[in-house]
């Protein structure tokens, strides 16, 4: 008999020391191996004390003499990784929904119930750190049973930590998570994740919704239309594990023999050859933050193309396109559905393939219509185009900002968003002593304004976020140059709202006058906007005295000198130009 579930929460409400207990309960790591976070597999997540990947794993237990395999998948809780939990989501049929005893609901506990609403999947509610001397268990019983509109008495109490009531967890969801349907027709597999293996090809990650599959299989990936020979059939434990056959309503790997990442994609259906019933995939997710990532070494383009290839097969919502800019070479415009996601592969990039990296501010992206009302998307300045006058009218994306924050931090909360362009949509109250806050505002003040960081900093970390994305709205927006000796820097220009186009303009050539290196000669640092100067600095010449050497003499001689020297320096400033170290590149484009 079968159970397939997930653990869902916010960020930090103990959902992998739960999934810890219940691996050590079902005797599926013994305590010997065990490990906290044993789930998450990253060195990064157990450093960051969070799950970026979700995690499958088959577990055994035994229930009034019945046998029972437990399929969890254990998901990460940030609102950057949402695709990921929306994946997982789909391939079960219940969910725990965890809420720290100490924090009570926050914005992605109700971020993450919405998504397993929507999949129409059971809800078994638990409270854990009840062993907390400052747990709020009564309180947070009622925010969850208001959430629900349950009777308290179906709220589960535990201490993850501490081993209580454990057990009453694993029995909630053998009596409430139906068993998944069985179809033992033709086969079809719905792939929630998938990774690489130089031998066996893509290995998909995947949910048997029909049929069965065994090694030496033929297989069609329907979407793609493309054929593969099954090379190993397997379930985690939490290692994979090879077994001969998976059936209907299982959850496990296929090796599928395909040695090209691209033709295997999250969401695509496994069938037999000649298939074409489509399972209903995902939704595919839209990048909204971008960044520009080149490698220090020029010769490193290859690789590091192959690391966001690899990467790419294990994240779907990472995308990638070439591009190339001067003074930096070739690299790639990288989407990433927030700047905590855009981190950790920036992270991985550097630990899992050995890569030194320039990265370019954090940026959103933008739609312009053009005046021959064409329109396009402008990701980076270099999408912008030369000539103003094609341009009829530039957008940004808003979102809909939702915050749960405890009543004695709610004015610093307040004070913190007049500091953002936001429009207040409504507040009410949440429980005894949470306040929700509702704002829309455009995702470019989230962003280049490092909210979610100044949020969790004014409210000690109590405060919580979540949001949606809204339509598009009408923004001033314009292209702010850098100009170094006069010559324009592509790689330093950005596209900004024209009413701080000043400011960041003052910042940025401020920064280049701390940040490079002195010349010979004068260098003139400007920012500029339609031509237009709107900022600008000057970097010192280094002095050098020619006539120190000297002693006595003709003072023509001396001056002959001078005028050699200032004639030089002028044929340097001509000619000359700045080359921006990669390290300053780093620093300049850091903000």
């Amino acid at each position: 008999m079968i159970r397939n579930f997930v653990i869902i929460s916010h960020i930090d409400h103990g959902k992998s020391t739960l999934a810890d207990r219940l691996l050590e309960l079902t005797g599926t790591i013994s305590s010997n191996d065990m490990r906290p976070q044993y789930l998450d597999m990253m060195d990064l997540e157990r450093e960051k004390g969070i799950t970026i990947k979700m995690q499958p794993v088959r577990m055994e237990y035994i229930l009034n003499g019945s046998k029972y395999f437990l399929n969890l998948i254990d998901t990460p809780g940030h609102v950057d990784f949402s695709y990921e939990v929306s994946r997982s989501l789909a391939a079960v049929e219940g969910a725990i929904l965890l809420v720290d005893a100490s924090k009570g609901i926050q914005a992605q506990t109700i971020g993450n119930l919405e998504l397993a609403r929507k999949q129409k999947l059971i809800i078994i509610p638990v409270i854990n750190k009840i062993d907390l001397p400052y747990a709020r268990v009564d309180q947070t019983e009622k925010e969850i049973s208001d959430l629900l509109h349950i009777n308290p008495s179906e709220i589960l109490k535990i201490s993850a930590k501490e081993n209580t009531n454990i057990e009453k967890v694993l029995e909630a969801v053998i009596e409430k998570v139906p068993p998944p349907l069985v179809n033992e027709k033709e086969l079809q597999a719905l792939i929630f994740d998938s990774k690489y293996d130089q031998y066996k090809g893509v290995t998909a990650f995947v949910r048997i919704f029909g049929g069965e599959v065994k090694q030496g299989d033929k297989i069609y990936l329907i979407k793609g239309k493309v054929e593969g020979e099954v090379k190993e059939v397997g379930i985690f434990n939490p290692k994979m594990v090879s077994i001969e056959v998976l059936k209907s309503g299982e959850i496990g790997y296929i090796s599928t023999g395909i040695k090209e990442p691209g033709k295997v994609t999250v969401g695509e259906t496994i069938g037999n050859p000649g298939s074409n019933k489509e399972l209903e995939g995902y939704q595919k997710p839209k990048p909204m933050i971008f960044l520009s990532v080149y490698p220090e070494n020029y010769n490193n383009f290859e690789l590091l193309k192959t690391a966001l290839e690899k990467l790419n097969l294990n994240d779907a919502a990472l995308t990638f396109k070439p591009e190339m800019k001067e003074g930096l070479g070739r690299g790639f415009q990288c989407g990433f559905l927030g700047l905590l996601h855009a981190e950790i592969i920036v992270e991985r990039l550097k630990r899992e393939f050995g890569l030194d990296l320039i990265l370019s501010t954090p940026s959103v992206v933008y739609k312009m219509i053009r005046s021959n009302g064409k329109e396009d998307f402008i990701y980076t300045s270099t999408d912008w185009p030369k000539d103003q006058t094609e341009i009829k009218e530039t957008l940004e994306k808003w979102i809909k900002l939702k915050i749960l924050t405890p009543m004695n931090y709610l004015g610093k909360v307040l004070e913190l968003l007049e500091i953002i362009e936001a429009k207040p949509v409504k507040t009410s109250y949440f429980g005894v002593d949470k306040s929700e806050l509702v704002y829309e505002t455009p995702l470019r003040e989230i962003v280049s304004k490092n909210f979610y960081d100044k949020l969790k900093s004014v409210s000690q970390g109590f405060a919580s976020i979540d949001y949606e994305l809204l339509e598009w709205r009408p923004a001033d927006l314009v292209k702010m140059d850098v100009l170094i000796l006069g010559r324009k820097e592509e790689a330093l220009s950005r596209i900004i709202p024209k009413k701080e186009a000043v400011k960041e303009g003052r910042k940025i050539v401020q920064k280049l006058k701390e940040i490079l290196p002195n010349q010979l000669f004068a260098v003139p640092l400007q920012a500029a906007v339609e031509s237009n100067i709107i900022a600008r600095e000057t970097m010192r010449a280094n002095k050098k005295d020619v006539i120190a050497p000297l002693y006595g003499g003709d003072y023509s001689r001396k001056r002959k000198l001078l005028e050699r020297q200032k004639k030089g320096k002028k044929e340097l400033k001509e000619k000359g130009r700045i080359k921006i170290p990669p390290h300053s590149y780093l620093e300049i484009l850091g903000g």
